[in-house]
């Protein structure tokens, strides 16, 4: 379906061989007409059905519906990024999707009539009851539930509910501490007042099975079922890894945003240094996803999160002092103050420098702004 719709929206010498006759009801000029979604529901679904396309009728109308809003959505994130209108970088146009993507997903909301039985089984519409293994209760009435298989043969169960924001912010203690973060691969993150997180690195400890397993996966033949389930190994054991170093950072996390009311980090470049030669280590510490759960749940649990700009010299400054020496490699762990003579850790010196540039950000945005008054 959503092939069939993407096609649509290209130019027609490229949509031919996927839609046919049925593109002429909407071809306008070189390029197609942007059609809404319900004339590409009712061109491809409804027409589809009878122009002997099956499959459609054993797929739920709502699925199918979702993922031409799911299109939508990514067309106008694309458009909306090249006016400007959508801050950070530019979207890229969708593409088509691939047989070969082992990941799938399907979405049900309210109007496809899905629901949870008595005994805690999830009935979904053409597809029937299915034993669930619940992680916890839902605390309200869910919208929408989406089905989601991993590359690994998993299946997950996602629900969007509504939860009341004042039960977030008593969940957490009241606390006026503060405290600046700084992220690196020897220690995953140095605090400000002197605590060292170690780095579980992960993927290094899964490196030995997946090289075990990526192996296997060689040395079989293309298009073989033993190819197919020596995959299926290859996917478990990069999912373990990745779901172990997940579930790791959500304990510092929470505890930092429960211990203190702001947080400064710093923003890093991370597309690029996982570009380096520190490529496989940067990727293994996943300080983008570390980041963005400390931004969510300060936004959850009432916290502040003051991001620092990467061109803060936090390493190259003098926390006692704020003189700034010269050029720090990266070899160099611990200098002297040529200023004062305080001997400072590198680490540790970058997180008091975030902590102090954070205060001095979140103090400057609370200041009011005078506005002048009007003229006549």
């Amino acid at each position: 379906m959503w092939n069939a719709a993407l096609a649509l929206r290209i130019p027609v010498k490229e949509s031919n061989k996927l839609l046919g006759n049925a593109r002429e009801r909407i071809a306008e000029g070189p390029y197609l007409r942007i059609p809404k979604n319900g004339d590409l529901g009712k061109l491809l679904v409804i027409e589809g059905k009878r122009n002997g396309q099956p499959w459609l009728s054993q797929a739920p109308v709502g699925v199918l519906q979702q993922s031409l809003r799911d299109l939508d959505k990514a067309w106008t994130a694309h458009e909306d990024s090249k006016t400007g209108k959508r801050a950070g970088p530019l979207v890229e146009p969708p593409r088509f999707k691939s047989r070969k993507d082992r990941r799938q997903s399907a979405r049900f909301t309210r109007s496809d009539r899905w629901s949870i039985t008595e005994d805690g089984k999830l009935r979904l519409p053409k597809i029937g009851d299915l034993k669930v293994t619940w992680s916890r209760a839902l605390p309200s009435e869910a919208s929408s539930v989406t089905l989601i298989k991993d590359a690994a043969g998993h299946w997950f169960a996602s629900f969007v509910v509504d939860t009341d924001p004042t039960d977030d912010l008593s969940a957490m203690p009241d606390t006026v501490a503060e405290i600046g973060i700084d992220l690196g691969l020897t220690h995953y993150a140095i605090l400000s007042n002197g605590q060292k997180i170690k780095n579980p690195r992960w993927l290094r400890r899964a490196e030995k099975k997946i090289k075990r397993a990526q192996r296997e996966l060689s040395r079989k033949q293309d298009t073989s079922k033993n190819r197919d389930k020596a995959r299926v190994k290859v996917a478990r054991a990069h999912a373990h890894a990745a779901n172990a170093r997940k579930d790791w950072q959500h304990k510092p996390s929470t505890k930092l945003i429960s211990e203190n009311q702001a947080i400064t980090v710093e923003t890093l470049g991370v597309l690029g240094l996982a570009r380096s030669r520190n490529a496989k280590s940067v990727n293994d510490a996943g300080w983008g996803q570390f980041v963005l759960m400390l931004e969510y749940k300060a936004i959850r649990y009432g916290r502040e999160l003051t991001k620092v700009a990467r061109d803060f010299p936090s390493t190259r400054l003098c926390s006692a002092c704020g003189h700034r020496p010269g050029k720090l490699p990266l070899h160099v762990r611990s200098w002297t103050c040529g200023n004062c003579q305080t001997h400072h850790d590198r680490d540790h010196n970058a997180a008091k420098n975030l902590h102090d540039e954070g205060r001095r950000l979140r103090a400057a945005a609370r200041i009011p702004v005078d506005v002048p008054a009007p003229v006549g």
